[in-house]
């Protein structure tokens, strides 16, 4: 028969135990120190290569993009505001601060004739325009950026996707997933029908009348009753002829019912 373990080999199994167990908290403590210092080596580079590109970083909006990946490898945010290291040393807060100031002032100069729905295309083109031939450059990811700094401020922003892009929302009117279906729906030709609605939704005409009325009463649709066949209801924030040149509020006025 088998002998039984003996009480000196269980004690010498422990001990063999604790000793492996204290080497391998040794080795993990050494890897722990060997990070650390790779991570200090790391964020130094790192401050190094902000120190020397700084001009780069805020004016261009790849060199922002290299900055901001290689800044997630160590799990710092650039872009935070505030008083800390990387605000002061690229006034990267004040860029987004400041293009978000713009963002507001082109969508409150063009609120009275898009009721405050704009493409992100052509805000971006007028931030552009807005900012002069020597100003740093903005892409519309920088936009996005500053969109969403103020829709967490309350300010009533706010994105809506269409084609492939975004509606910017510059006011606080409620517009749930009806109102956005439709505005997608819209996107092609700048305006849509109650017919059109009806046939590519299959919605009843209650549905689709509530939801354009919305649009009216808030100013982000115009109601042509003149057109032939049907009234269509134009989004001013699509249609080109607007787009391509700047409407007076008087104008909007006799355009709108």
């Amino acid at each position: 028969m088998r002998r039984g373990v003996g009480a000196g080999a269980i004690a010498k199994k422990k001990l063999a135990e604790a000793k492996y167990k204290e080497r391998g908290n040794v080795l993990a403590e050494d890897q722990i120190v060997q990070m650390s210092k790779q991570l200090e080596t790391f964020k130094s580079n790192l401050e190094e290569f902000a120190s020397k590109h700084k001009q780069e970083i805020r004016k261009s909006s790849q060199f922002r993009v290299q900055f901001q990946e290689m800044c997630a490898t160590i799990g710092v945010d650039p872009l935070a505001s505030g008083k800390g290291f990387w605000s002061e040393m690229l006034g990267v807060g004040d860029f987004y601060y400041e293009l978000g100031v713009q963002i507001i002032e082109v969508c409150l100069a063009l609120k009275h004739r898009n009721g405050g729905l704009i493409t992100l295309d052509e805000l971006h083109q007028r931030v552009l325009k807005g900012r002069g031939k020597y100003a740093q450059d903005v892409s519309q990811d920088d936009l996005v950026r500053a969109i969403k700094k103020l829709k967490v401020m309350g300010s009533g922003f706010g994105m809506i996707p269409v084609g492939g892009s975004y509606l910017v929302q510059s006011v606080p009117a409620e517009l749930n997933m009806d109102h956005t279906v439709v505005l997608q729906l819209a996107e092609k030709k700048g305006y849509v029908t109650v017919s059109e609605i009806k046939g590519s939704l299959k919605w009843e005409k209650e549905r689709a009348c509530h939801v354009l009325d919305h649009l009216l009463k808030e100013g982000l649709a115009w109601l042509d009753s003149q057109a032939p066949g049907e009234a269509q209801y134009w989004l001013p924030a699509l249609f080109s002829e607007l787009t391509h040149r700047d409407v007076t509020p008087e104008e909007a006025n006799q355009m709108t019912p």
